[in-house]
């Protein structure tokens, strides 16, 4: 008998646990709703629509102008936050649930959002460099601007895809593939599409994956950036995407602390619930989904919520 899981209640369930990746997908459609309200606002009012468009992208996007950008240096991370179409917005949306999953399967949830915000950032500074170096780019420069989450997305994209190669999804009409294919598919057309419209993009997306290939290998050879990890801004920032622990105690709730894991320890756990995956992962490609219990489906399921 097929075990089903409503996708609704799968979405509910994961919006519900309020972990960091949830919260970064809500953060990034709360400030698209907050612009969409403001818009039918200033309708209401008869302000100029270019006029308020203008003011949120002069204050949320990334100048490829350096003279400007010095003026505005906090939209560095701001426009990694920032979209304005819809489809863009569900497209990096949907990119960074996926593949925020598998990244959380493995990694650990301060490491997805250090990755976020780096490649973010790597993403933005290339984009800057090549609009700044090149002659091609230098007639649009004083108004070109860079938005969204896609640099971010793709340095979590490729990250994974480098640190388990072996990871496979199943897509619609091509079957079951390797995400480090995808993440290859994903460089290269970014690369040949430099020459679009959307060369700013482009390019900032490049920057995101460069980012996420030297994070992994990085922590390959044994730089966790654990310091960056600890410094104090850092737990304070985190801090607006995460949520305390609870644990009840004679029928009222209280807040309490946990020992935090050793790397040794993270790594022990880490190494045996991949090898149970790996185990139910086999067992999918010998005899399919269907062929799986029911206890084996709840483990990859809690495993692709999971938060170690």
């Amino acid at each position: 008998m097929q075990y089903y899981r409503n996708p609704l209640e799968e979405a509910g369930r994961f919006f519900r646990l309020g972990n960091l990746l949830s919260r970064l997908i809500i953060i990034n459609t709360a400030i698209w709703l907050l612009v969409g309200v403001l818009r039918v606002i200033s309708f209401l009012f008869k302000f100029p629509d270019k006029e308020l468009m203008e003011f949120l992208i002069d204050v949320m996007a990334l100048p490829a102008d350096t003279g400007i950008l010095i003026t505005r240096i906090w939209t560095l991370f701001t426009y990694m936050f920032f979209h304005l179409d819809f489809f863009h917005l569900l497209f990096n949306m949907l990119w960074l649930f996926w593949f925020g999953k598998i990244f959380l399967e493995f990694l650990k949830p301060v490491q997805l959002l250090f990755l976020y915000l780096t490649g973010g950032l790597s993403g933005g500074i290339l984009y800057i460099l090549f609009y700044n170096l090149f002659p091609v780019f230098q007639e649009s420069l004083p108004v070109s601007v860079a938005l969204g989450a896609s640099a971010s997305v793709m340095a979590i994209v490729t990250a994974i895809s480098v640190y388990v190669p072996g990871y496979t999804v199943h897509l619609l009409f091509l079957g079951r593939i390797r995400i480090f294919y995808i993440a290859l598919f994903l460089f290269v057309l970014d690369f040949f599409m430099i020459r679009s419209e959307n060369a700013g993009g482009h390019i900032a997306h490049i920057g995101g994956a460069v980012f996420g290939l030297i994070y992994i290998l990085s922590l390959r050879k044994g730089m966790n950036f654990n310091g960056v990890f600890k410094m104090r801004w850092f737990k304070q920032f985190t801090s607006i995407f995460g949520r305390r622990k609870m644990k009840v105690v004679s029928g009222n709730y209280r807040q309490t602390t946990e020992r935090p894991l050793t790397d040794d320890e993270f790594n022990r756990r880490r190494a045996e619930r991949q090898r149970k995956i790996d185990d139910i992962l086999d067992k999918v490609a010998r005899s399919g989904y269907d062929s799986l219990s029911k206890e084996e489906k709840d483990m990859l399921f809690n495993a692709s919520n999971s938060g170690d």
